[in-house]
């Protein structure tokens, strides 16, 4: 006697076996990055670093102030995508965590050149440098205004 499938039977032995296998490989990369190879890199010295808030104003532009003192020291108006982008990213993790923004945000500029922007509220950190040299320089001219 010969065993036979019929076509919808055989599906779903082909839908098992590829689940079993994605689950299989779900399980080595989890297991990989668990494993500590995939560890964060320590960062270099920090060179320069400025505790911002970044407050919108009512023509419509986003203040940029420093945490010491309250000086405004930039007013980013029109589109500034790149700043906005990151700063609505921000704001919306605040958001979901119902986090006020009473906290600043913590700019700083390290010794191999990199450019961070962490939310000292919730502890993100973005690598601006990741988003190209020009993005980043849009946020390193806060670093320059505050001195």
């Amino acid at each position: 006697m010969i065993l036979r499938l019929n076509p919808i039977r055989m599906q779903n032995y082909i839908a098992i076996g590829i689940c079993g296998l994605l689950a299989t490989v779900i399980f080595l990369v989890a297991n990989y990055v668990q494993s500590g190879k995939m560890e964060r890199q320590e960062d270099a010295q920090v060179i320069a670093k400025q505790s911002l808030f970044f407050r919108d104003l009512p023509d419509g532009s986003v203040g940029v102030i420093l945490a010491s003192n309250g000086q405004m020291i930039a007013q980013v108006e029109g589109q500034a995508g790149f700043i906005r982008g990151i700063l609505r990213a921000m704001a919306r993790e605040r958001r979901i965590r119902k986090i006020s923004s009473d906290q600043p945000f913590e700019l700083s500029s390290h010794s191999d050149g990199r450019l961070t922007l962490i939310d000292t509220a919730t502890n993100n950190r973005i690598d601006l440098e990741s988003f190209g040299k020009d993005n980043a320089a849009e946020f390193s001219v806060f670093l320059k205004s505050a001195r």
